[in-house]
C-alpha cells in the first residue's frame, strides 16, 4: 500500500495482516506488534504459538522493516506509520506491543491519541529511551555509529543464523546496515536523541516495559526509566535475554503479555504459570 506525497513521488506506507484468529468462544482482544528497525513480522512467529486462544494477533510490516524502501528515511515521520498501522486495524487496536526503535515512534503517537483514545494498553520491548538530555554525551553517538551492525548481526543470529558462519553472519549484517544507510541510523539516533522530549506522563494506559539484562543494545536502565515515568508503568527484566525478548525467552514474554492482558481485560482467562509482573516501584539510592 502507497500514497504519493506532495511532489508526486510514492511513501511507503505501514501495512497490517491478521496473523492468527482468535480461537476462543469469547470475545477477541486484538492484539497489534510491531516490530523494529531492519525487522520483519517473523519476530512475532514465537509468541503466535504461545498466545492466549482469546488474542487475536496482527502484525505490521513498516517501512524501516527488513524489506522495507530505505527511502522513507529522508521524508517520513515514524509516528505517523504507527498511527496508520493502528488505524489500519478493523475494530481497533486493543494492546500494542512494539520493539526497539519503534518505541520511540510508538510512545509519540500513543501520546498524540492521549486524549481521543487508542489502544487501552502497550507493551514496550528493548526501548530505546533517556530521560534527560543530559544522559547523552559524544561517546553515545560513537558507539551506536561505530557498532550498529552488530546490534543488527544480533538480530540475524536470534532469528535463526546460529547455523551461519560467524563470517556471513557479520557479512549480512553489514549489507543490511548500508541498506539501512546514513538516513536511517540518523532516524534511529534522532529518535533515540528525542527521547527525553516525549510527554510520555500524559499517557494513562498500562504499560508493560521489558528488557533483557545482556542487552548490549539498549540498556535495560533505559526501560528501567521509561517504566518509571509512566503514570502506570510496569518493569520486568528477563535474565539470560539480550535485545529479542520475544525470541530469546518467549514463554517468559508470552507469561508478562498475558498478565497484562488479564488484569486490562478481565474475561481473558488465566495461564497457568504465574508471572512476578508488577506495577513499576523506584529503587531506593
Amino acid at each position: 500500500m502507497t500514497h504519493h506525497d506532495r511532489e508526486g513521488s510514492p511513501e511507503p506506507m505501514a501495512s497490517v495482516r491478521l496473523r492468527r484468529a482468535a480461537r476462543g468462544p469469547e470475545g477477541a482482544v486484538r492484539v497489534l506488534a510491531l516490530h523494529g528497525l531492519a525487522g520483519s513480522v517473523s519476530s512475532w512467529a514465537p509468541y503466535e504459538r504461545l498466545a492466549l486462544d482469546e488474542v487475536e494477533l496482527w502484525d505490521g510490516e513498516l517501512p524501516w522493516g527488513s524489506a522495507g524502501d530505505p527511502g522513507w528515511s529522508l521524508r517520513d515521520d515514524p509516528a505517523d506509520h504507527v498511527e496508520r498501522a493502528l488505524d489500519a486495524v478493523p475494530g481497533g487496536v486493543d494492546l500494542l506491543i512494539v520493539h526497539s526503535f519503534t518505541a520511540g515512534p510508538a510512545l509519540e503517537a500513543l501520546v498524540r491519541r492521549a486524549a481521543s483514545g487508542g489502544p487501552r494498553a502497550a507493551v514496550v520491548v528493548a526501548p530505546f529511551h533517556r530521560r534527560r538530555t543530559d544522559d547523552f554525551s559524544w561517546d553515545d553517538a560513537t558507539y551506536y555509529l561505530g557498532g550498529f551492525h552488530r546490534i543488527l548481526e544480533e538480530g540475524l543470529r536470534i532469528g535463526g543464523g546460529e547455523r551461519l558462519p560467524a563470517e556471513v553472519r557479520a557479512a549480512m549484517a553489514l549489507r543490511v546496515r548500508d541498506r539501512v544507510g546514513p538516513y536511517g541510523w540518523q532516524q534511529f539516533f534522532g529518535a533515540y536523541l528525542r527521547s527525553p522530549f516525549l510527554d510520555v506522563a500524559s499517557l494513562r494506559l498500562p504499560v508493560l516495559v521489558m528488557a533483557g539484562n545482556e542487552d548490549f543494545a539498549a540498556p535495560p536502565d533505559d526501560a528501567r526509566a521509561l517504566a518509571a515515568a509512566l503514570p502506570d508503568g510496569r518493569f520486568r527484566l528477563f535474565d539470560d535475554c539480550g535485545h529479542f525478548a520475544m525470541a530469546e525467552q518467549p514463554q517468559r514474554f508470552a507469561d508478562a503479555v498475558h498478565e497484562l492482558l488479564r488484569e486490562t481485560f478481565p474475561a481473558a482467562p488465566a495461564t497457568p504459570s504465574p508471572s512476578d509482573v508488577h506495577p513499576y516501584v523506584p529503587e531506593l539510592t
